[in-house]
């Protein structure tokens, strides 16, 4: 892979490329497209790891996301400098990476579900169950279609967001550039891949897939347009752009130091544990620093941080080389040698945060919610006579989701799971209520 056509500047939908403008680079109007876009806004209230929370001291999905494009920026900014000189490119600032960067973190969120990775289980669960049940005659959908929605994936809705859904009529959705699309794409692969042909790659991109089968030919677009490197002929499935490296390390570190420093905030997790787990990476003298417990907790998360980013930034020069050339596939932070102490805050987060009563009992209501209301959807729409409450259930479908007379099956399910998956926590909460008749 060449960094010159990586770092295209062309828009998916448009022909032509765009008059270059210093001072609003293209990849800054990236940035401020996802910013307004419908979808960006939802995340304020959709879960990152406290669903529900009336605790404002916590992260949503909207503030981790701002977080990540912040670190995201840093990081390509620190690596940016180094592949000019490295490489004598012309025509690029160190910033464009930041801006590239800074765009795509603050996307990569932005297809998830309610309720987080739980509501990603309930869609693929619900789908499994209403799909045994219906699909008796064996042609619903095809098998690469059906494995879409039997492993419902959030990152590929974020690229169906991004390239249709941000703004269905026009031709690319948000018309992004096809470098910040290709740095979104964590896992730049289709759902459908037999076993034997993933055997021949192992690697972190292929643990998921980053786009559905109606988006396929969309992709492959971005793929070809910064020069990616197909890993197969037969199937649509493609090495990661570079820069994916750092967004998903950007991630890493966020969710790592900050779902930490969450725990504390919440009252799971002892000031005296946090602080130790903050200060095995920081290391500060934290005699020069005065303040309260939760001041202290805010500096070393600072300072933890930014040693973490500066290293990351070396790991990803130090194996360029691999990575231009597709034999690279790996985390950055895994290869940190604070692998050590971020593996130790996984373990006591998982086990004093996401294992909480309060946080599983809300996961489990999230499942029922989103499982119920999905099967009730799909029914009332592929049901060519359906009962009376699915006929009602048809009329509180949006004008975007409603069903055309020229639709496929396929077509219609993407239609409830644009629906189910767009909704926030609380308005798939109150809906199911009242669908319920908890609450009218």
């Amino acid at each position: 892979m060449e960094w010159q056509q990586l770092l295209s500047r062309k828009r998916l939908g448009k022909q032509q490329l765009e008059e270059h403008q210093f001072e609003r680079t293209s990849f800054l109007k990236d940035y401020d497209r996802i910013v307004y876009s419908t979808a960006f806004r939802r995340l304020k209230d959709k879960t990152q790891v406290f669903p529900l929370s009336k605790n404002a001291d916590v992260r949503t999905r909207l503030i981790h996301s701002l977080e990540v494009s912040c670190v995201g920026r840093s990081l390509g900014r620190m690596v940016g400098d180094q592949i000019i000189k490295r490489h004598q490119l012309q025509a690029i600032e160190a910033a464009d990476f930041g801006d590239i960067l800074s765009a795509a973190c603050l996307a990569h969120d932005i297809g998830n579900p309610p309720f987080g990775h739980a509501g990603e289980d309930a869609i693929q669960t619900a789908f499994q169950k209403w799909y045994a049940r219906k699909n008796r005659s064996g042609a619903l959908i095809n098998p690469l279609e059906k494995a879409d929605f039997d492993r419902f994936e959030g990152n590929a809705q974020g690229f169906r967001i991004l390239t249709k859904l941000g703004l269905p009529h026009r031709p690319g959705g948000l018309q992004l550039t096809c470098t910040t699309l290709a740095t979104f794409a964590k896992y730049p692969r289709e759902s459908f891949i037999p076993q034997r042909t993933l055997a021949r790659h192992p690697g972190k991109s292929l643990q998921k897939y980053g786009f559905f089968q109606a988006e396929k030919d969309l992709f492959t677009e971005v793929a070809e347009t910064v020069g990616l490197i197909r890993r197969s002929p037969k199937v649509a499935w493609w090495c990661r752009h570079p820069l994916t490296f750092l967004m998903e390390a950007a991630d890493d570190l966020c969710y790592s130091i900050v779902d930490l420093e969450d725990g504390f905030h919440m009252g799971y997790l002892p000031f005296a544990a946090v602080k130790d787990k903050l200060q095995s990476i920081a290391d500060i003298d934290l005699n020069q620093y005065d303040g309260s417990e939760v001041e202290t907790i805010k500096r070393l998360r600072a300072k933890a941080i930014n040693r973490l980013v500066k290293e990351v930034a070396q790991i990803f020069l130090d194996h360029e080389p691999d990575i231009l050339a597709g034999k690279f596939d790996q985390s950055l932070v895994a290869l940190s040698c604070f692998s050590p102490q971020l593996k130790e805050i996984e373990t006591i987060t998982t086990n004093a945060v996401f294992h909480h009563a309060n946080v599983v009992r809300i996961k489990i209501a999230g499942f029922e919610v989103l499982g119920d209301l999905l099967t009730d959807f799909l029914t009332a729409t592929l049901e060519k006579q359906p009962r009376p409450k699915g006929k009602l259930l048809r009329f509180m479908l949006p004008p975007e989701h409603q069903v055309a007379a020229d639709d496929d099956n396929y077509a219609k399910i993407l239609k409830v799971t644009d629906y189910i998956a767009g909704m926030t926590d609380l308005q798939a909460t109150l809906l199911y209520q009242q669908l319920r008749g908890i609450s009218l």
